[in-house]
């Protein structure tokens, strides 16, 4: 297929979104961009977003500015303190969850998670090599896939991850090779286990010394191998060359884009591969990839909506800033240990796989767990707070709040984009009881009642 039709095919699947009556620039489209594109947004955003359309509001996300309110002046002094101040994975989780709640780029640090899931390692094993990766992530979420997969595969938390320093010459390890391809770039199906065996003998002499990448020549296997159909005496850095020529390399980063920002059946494979045609023809650039995602049609296509369940990170700090707790702010440590026990222990995957995410989010333990954490986060002290939040408050500060149950109504509307219903808010209201007044008490658990629906663990 030419260029030219290739383009074509891509651009049929991947239209930008215009809105209309079938698909309209509305509340419930401003808060799912920011839901699933970052960690929500507050009221004045939304309505500013809203007012300004899906370019501009989509410009302002690549390009770090999505956030007018709850950045500290100081936001990069303070981050760099805390990463310095990282000694322990406890601490170097509450540095991570302090830049989701309070940095400028939140669709950066949502690729970060992306690809902490996709080049899974874990601090069990690493330790605080882990923070260096993490920064990597940072540093080239957007880049083409090339330039980030080259820099990971020299990256200590890998390597020691996956046994690279116990490979050498006559007693090639497999572990690196094998989750290389299979993981990382190919998939499944591409490759045999003769392959998995000649990448071994390429990835021979790479070890970690005194926390850097050393290729070591003298335990380098230097003979011919068979990868991928090519013989040569190749290096570790042919392997890595060929895999990001192959084409299944498209289509497993297309495949893993549309898997955080697609809901569970929201495209069918044809407009993935559409996506993978593209990246081919545009050296991987996942830049590229994400900008054309969050700009279609597709992504703001009704079957799109409300369709994928938040991800404990995504629940967590996202309830923080709609809620826009910054002063005083919730303590990060505890926030991570929230989002540890719903199911997403930061910088410890269970393994190679990463976390299975979607329905496995949500058990009747985390359930649970979610609307413990609606009722600490609002209650305030078990959060760290030391305050408790005030619905009335923020209700009124944005024009709203007549009565207990308009107050309801604005948090759904924040939350959710939409009150859903009228047969569900009086679900809420009557929860509380035919007696309950209209108190900041009542209020609070109103709005944890909102938090922990059905409806608000869905992007």
């Amino acid at each position: 297929m030419s260029t030219e039709r290739q383009t074509a095919s891509t651009s049929k699947h991947w239209a930008p979104y215009a809105p209309g009556p079938d698909a309209p620039w509305n509340l419930r489209r401003v808060v799912y961009l920011h839901r699933r594109a970052g960690f929500a947004a507050t009221w004045s955003e939304l309505q500013r977003d809203l007012a300004d359309g899906p370019k501009a509001s989509i410009d302002r996300l690549l390009s770090g500015k999505a956030r007018m309110e709850g950045v500290p002046s100081d936001f990069a002094a303070v981050s760099e303190t805390l990463a310095q101040r990282a000694d322990n994975p406890t601490r170097l989780k509450a540095w991570w969850v302090y830049r989701m709640l309070f940095g400028p780029d939140p669709l950066t640090e949502r690729l970060v998670l992306m690809w902490h899931n996709h080049f899974a390692t874990s601090a069990a094993k690493v330790g605080m090599a882990g923070q260096r990766q993490n920064q990597i992530f940072r540093e080239s979420a957007r880049a083409p896939f090339g330039e980030l997969l080259k820099r990971i595969v020299h990256d200590p938390a890998l390597l020691i991850w996956l046994d690279a320093p116990a490979s050498h010459k006559g007693k090639p390890n497999e572990n690196l090779a094998r989750e290389l391809m299979e993981l990382f770039t190919l998939g499944l199906g591409h490759f045999t286990e003769k392959d998995v065996k000649a990448a071994a003998r390429t990835l021979t002499g790479w070890t970690v010394e005194k926390g850097v990448f050393k290729d070591h020549m003298n335990l380098h296997d230097p003979g011919e191998k068979t990868l991928l159909g090519k013989t040569g005496p190749w290096k570790g850095d042919d392997m890595v060359r060929m895999l990001l020529e192959h084409p299944a390399t498209a289509e497993r980063l297309a495949f893993r884009i549309c898997e955080i920002f697609l809901g569970d059946g929201a495209v069918d494979p044809t407009i993935v591969k559409s996506l993978a045609t593209g990246l081919r023809e545009r050296n991987l650039d996942v830049g590229w990839a994400v900008e054309t995602v969050l700009r279609s049609e597709t992504f703001f296509a009704e079957a799109n909506l409300g369709n994928r369940i938040l991800s404990p990170p995504e629940y967590v700090v996202g309830a923080v800033r709609a809620l826009e707790l910054f002063n005083p702010a919730p303590s990060t440590l505890i926030l991570a240990e929230f989002i540890a026990n719903l199911g997403q222990n930061l910088f410890y995957p269970a393994n190679v796989f990463g976390w299975p995410g979607g329905r496995s989010w949500i058990s009747s333990r985390s359930i649970v767990g979610r609307y413990n954490y609606a009722v600490a986060l609002v209650g305030g002290a078990d959060v760290g707070r030391g305050a408790a939040f005030d619905p009335w408050a923020l209700a009124r500060r944005h024009g709203q709040g007549k009565d207990l149950a308009s107050v309801v109504a604005f948090h759904a509307e924040l939350i959710l984009g939409r009150v859903p219903d009228l047969s569900w808010r009086n679900r809420i209201l009557d929860t509380l009881g035919a007696e309950a007044i209209a108190t900041a008490a009542t209020a609070r658990q109103a709005v944890a009642l909102v938090l922990a629906s059905p409806e608000a663990q869905l992007a």
